[in-house]
């Protein structure tokens, strides 16, 4: 459920308000109460391409969005922990925690994927050295190795 829209990981406004259980007309009135704790860093509105854009990467993502009037709000991080102070109940308390983990574990991943592009830049450039030293090596066996005569005696059985 969550997506990357203009370099951020957001979403979508139908698929929090199923985890908090409430309908998504409900949750974007809410919001929509207090706007003033929504800058566009925590939410904003998909424009028509990408909704589009997203719509023909998912065939899932067309069903969350179908019947709808309106562009789909998303919400960021920052967006989804305010969510806690508009929702109230132990519902959106508990829903809010998890989303914030799944958040925390996907940053984990991401921090600990540069750190193995790293190590593959590390382990190319080490190769590549090895390597460099296997040819040069070879073409110096090369150039010690007599050259044999085209004709010369055969050792072994004869066919």
């Amino acid at each position: 459920m969550i997506y990357v829209i203009r370099g951020q990981k957001v979403m979508l406004d139908s698929d929090l308000a199923e985890l908090y259980e409430v309908e998504t007309r409900s949750l974007n009135q809410a919001v929509k109460r207090n706007l003033d704790r929504f800058p566009p860093d925590f939410m904003f509105q998909l424009s028509n391409q990408e909704l589009i854009s997203l719509r023909s990467q998912f065939v899932i993502f067309n069903e969350t969005v179908k019947g709808r009037k309106y562009r789909p709000f998303v919400f960021t991080e920052q967006g989804v922990a305010m969510l806690s102070s508009v929702l109230k109940g132990k519902k959106a308390a508990l829903v809010n925690i998890s989303i914030m983990r799944t958040f925390v574990k996907i940053r984990a991943l991401l921090n600990s994927d540069e750190t193995l592009s790293e190590r593959l830049r590390k382990l190319e450039k080490g190769t590549d050295i090895m390597f460099r030293i296997v040819f040069e090596r070879l073409d110096k066996l090369e150039s010690e190795t007599p050259v044999l005569p085209k004709r010369r005696k055969r050792i072994g059985l004869k066919k």
